[in-house]
């Protein structure tokens, strides 16, 4: 046992003799603890771009699609009751003013019509009689041979069968208009687009049978979420593309906004005025209107710094003094494209990383390249 205490001391006294050395001579050396950096990037350190936050005048972009609409449509209806016997028009047709659309029986107003005329006939024929009693009545007495008594009365039926008449003529003429509201008629030019009712079908007077979108003035309408009437864009001035061919465009004002919100879509309409309507802009055809909002002061940052970080949108900060990077949830405004428009969480000033966020970790030391365009 004593032997082998000697042997390991002897193969430990030479290292022992040599750290103690080397612990005497460091001072001397200038080494110290102290001088040593507590943390180093190292060959595998990562290398990322950096952004440095500052304020710009920022002006989003809008853009919603939409549908051309008739500026004012027609609900054409008879305006008697009956049993509508022909529809001369499809949906899609084009109609002119004055242009008959559908018929009703015209059988009763027909007979109203006969009525009416037979009164007036009975009428003109008792005026004539009037006439002729009154003319004899009135020689009577201006040679002496009646009273004044006999006279007074001739005049009196004179005046009443004139009365007679003039209402039978009344009457005529509005027998006359009900047979012609047995023709339903547009009273003005467009394109038929709703039919609401067949042949054979008894009509209710007032009850719409065609909808027509009047020729002319056209509208764009589009289906708005509430949120963006708070901050709507500049101006009243939109322009308008045709979905299908985006170089067919024209320029519209907002001229009406719909003071309700749709309670199954929760937006609000909107109605667009088109200045001018290209040929390809037809009813129906789906379009894009594009907007730009106020200018405004805000951060905008490169999408490919946000991250997520405790379930909130994050970006990394860098730290120029140490190099590394650290996590901060920010409050985003509004995306616009590849950039997104902070409204808290960075300042001005601010390093933050726009590329190569994925393998990095809270603390970790970072190289940066060169500066990130968007900086």
């Amino acid at each position: 046992m004593a032997s082998q205490k000697r042997l390991l001391a002897s193969v430990l006294t030479p290292q022992i003799i040599l750290l103690q050395a080397f612990f005497l001579a460091a001072p001397a050396l200038g080494f110290a603890a102290e001088a040593v950096p507590a943390a180093t990037c190292g060959p595998r350190c990562p290398l990322v771009n950096v952004v440095i936050a500052k304020p710009r005048m920022f002006s989003s972009k809008v853009s919603l699609t939409g549908g051309i609409q008739p500026k004012f449509q027609s609900e054409i209806a008879f305006r008697i009751n009956g049993k509508m016997t022909e529809r001369l028009v499809e949906i899609g047709d084009h109609v002119t003013g004055d242009q008959v659309l559908a018929r009703l029986d015209p059988h009763e107003q027909q007979a109203n019509l006969d009525t009416a005329q037979a009164t007036l006939a009975s009428a003109q024929a008792l005026l004539a009689q009037a006439k002729v009693t009154f003319e004899r009545q009135d020689t009577l007495l201006k040679n002496g041979y009646t009273t004044r008594t006999s006279f007074d009365q001739a005049q009196q039926q004179l005046r009443s069968q004139q009365a007679s008449v003039d209402s039978a003529i009344a009457a005529l003429g509005d027998a006359r208009e009900q047979f012609g509201y047995t023709d339903l008629k547009s009273d003005v030019a467009g394109i038929v687009t709703a039919r609401n009712a067949e042949a054979g079908q008894v009509i209710q007077a007032g009850q719409t049978v065609f909808t027509i979108a009047q020729d002319g003035a056209r509208d764009a309408v589009f289906e708005v979420y509430e949120a963006l009437l708070i901050d709507p864009p500049a101006g009243d001035k939109v322009q308008i593309a045709l979905q299908s061919d985006p170089l067919v465009r024209t320029t519209g004002n907002v001229r009406e906004i719909s003071p309700t919100v749709d309670s199954s879509s929760g937006t609000v309409r909107v109605k667009v005025g088109l200045d001018t309507v290209p040929g390809q802009m037809t009813l129906g055809a789906a379009v894009v209107a594009s907007g730009e909002f106020k200018p405004r002061s805000a951060i905008v940052l490169p999408r490919s710094a946000l991250f997520r970080w405790d379930n909130a949108p994050a970006v990394w900060k860098l730290d120029p003094k140490t190099s590394t990077v650290e996590p901060h949830t920010v409050t985003i405004g509004r995306f616009d494209g590849e950039d997104i428009i902070l409204t808290s969480g960075v300042e001005t000033g601010d390093s933050v990383v726009s590329a190569g966020i994925q393998f990095l970790y809270p603390g970790e030391i970072v190289e940066t390249a060169q500066p990130d365009p968007h900086s």
